[in-house]
């Protein structure tokens, strides 16, 4: 398990052993300045990924195809909302390097929950994570982020 405090534009997590299977990435009390929505980004040795994701993710009535990374809630960002829960991530085929991706994280700034499930190809083995926000400006403020690797 690896914990750190949420700070600057990203949260990175390197050196993740190869025979990992499954990530879950925690989220307690996170939040951010701005009105851009947080994203897990997959990577490898080549670096960082930010197209190729797909699935969806919804709060409420409010849902949004993934493209650049495994969002938290459509357009459900502000600079007051807090999160808490956890994203699980699957290998599905190692082959392909394909991980599939849930994530359930409540607000505790209002009452409501966000949902989420997709998948990302990767062209090598999974040994990184970035947590950032979808338009790569706004700043974590608050919380701390965990991983736990099995």
């Amino acid at each position: 398990r690896t914990s750190v405090s949420a700070s600057g534009t990203s949260v990175n997590f390197t050196s993740i052993p190869s025979w990992v299977k499954r990530i879950t990435v925690q989220f307690i009390g996170v939040s951010g300045n701005g009105s851009s929505m947080p994203t897990v980004r997959l990577g490898d040795a080549g670096g960082i990924e930010a197209t190729g994701y797909s699935g969806s993710t919804q709060t409420g009535t409010s849902a949004v195809l993934l493209s650049t990374g495994f969002d938290f809630a459509g357009t459900y960002q502000s600079a007051s909302r807090v999160y808490h829960g956890a994203m699980t991530l699957t290998l599905q085929n190692s082959s392909t390097n394909t991980w599939a991706g849930t994530c359930m994280v409540g607000l505790s700034d209002g009452a409501s929950v966000l949902l989420m499930g997709g998948t990302k190809s990767l062209s090598q083995t999974l040994d990184q994570i970035r947590i950032t926000f979808t338009n790569g400006t706004d700043s974590f403020d608050a919380g701390t982020i965990n991983i736990l690797y099995e």
